[in-house]
């Protein structure tokens, strides 16, 4: 019997296979009573083969799509047809942020990052603000008004082009990345004050060799891999350039229907004084609401095949 045909084969029907052969072999006659040296070899010979064709079977499952289990290989297979799986998707609330008794001070700045801790389910979860926000201060008062503000914490990440490497690659350190809230931003070196904005793309049309553009793929552990341009499909980076990257990791939907929030952030005046959180009033808008997982495997497989 070719080694083939024990794949769909279990335990016994293996060892039953291994003795018929042997029956039909007159050089061995010390094999079929409980005990003999020969019955012994048998199991094993018969184990090993049904756990190399059950390993076998399972490794050629993973080769296909509409087979494969594992999230690595269905994530590869989809991207061989061009799908990037969804990423997670961070939960949103708006608030409103209300100082009151300001003098001496035209403007306030609610600082980028971290704002506000919010509360549900026994659970505290850190809510963001990608960007600084500036407002004028009227009759003393000062309110940031109808906010929106994203669960999880903004991460800055640099890489510097370095073309004597055969095969650089732009991965992303963070799983659980909300991909819709990366920024990238090219720098020619690390001392320079200019940069250029790039953006994603899930397709080349309409793209030229001189695009600020890159590409997205999942790739293993649920990270994130960048793939610039080529100067046929987009703008290919030069050695010593810094990328620049700011992303969210984020708890997805587990950070829905939040409905407490403290404000937890930095807020500065014109003149550098800054403003503790017992001084804001925080009033909530809206809970927070659309946060999601990232893309299931029977998703991914459903929309690929």
């Amino acid at each position: 019997m070719a080694f083939g045909q024990y794949v769909n084969l279990d335990f016994d029907q293996i060892k039953t296979s291994i003795k018929d052969y042997l029956r039909a072999n007159t050089n061995f006659t010390d094999y079929d009573f409980e005990g003999s040296n020969l019955s012994i070899i048998i199991d094993a010979l018969a184990y090993n083969t049904y756990t190399t064709a059950y390993n076998t079977n399972m490794a050629v499952n993973e080769c296909f799509l509409d087979s494969s289990t594992l999230r690595e290989n269905v994530v590869a297979l989809a991207r061989n047809i061009g799908y990037v799986p969804r990423s997670r998707r961070s939960s949103r609330a708006r608030v409103s942020f209300l100082i009151s008794g300001l003098v001496e001070t035209s403007t306030l700045t609610l600082n980028s990052g971290i704002v506000c801790n919010g509360s549900g389910d026994n659970t505290n979860y850190i809510f963001s603000i990608p960007e600084n926000i500036t407002i004028p201060v009227t009759n003393g008062v000062a309110e940031f008004n109808n906010i929106e503000i994203y669960e999880g914490n903004y991460i800055t990440q640099t890489f510097t082009v370095d073309t004597s490497l055969f095969n650089q690659r732009y991965i992303l350190d963070n799983s659980f990345i909300d991909t819709s809230t990366i920024q990238v931003k090219v720098k020619p070196s690390s001392s320079s004050t200019s940069s250029i904005t790039y953006k994603q793309i899930d397709n080349i049309v309409g793209v030229t060799s001189t695009s600020n553009s890159y590409l997205l793929q999942e790739i293993e552990d649920e990270r994130y891999e960048l793939i610039f341009g080529d100067d046929v499909i987009g703008r290919k980076l030069t050695d010593g350039e810094v990328i620049d990257l700011e992303y969210l990791v984020t708890a997805g939907k587990g950070a829905n229907d939040v409905t407490s929030f403290a404000f937890i952030g930095l807020i500065s005046d014109s003149n550098g004084v800054n403003y503790s959180a017992s001084d804001v009033d925080v009033i909530v808008k809206n809970t927070s609401y659309g946060g999601s997982d990232e893309e299931s495997v029977e998703s991914i497989k459903m929309l690929s095949l």
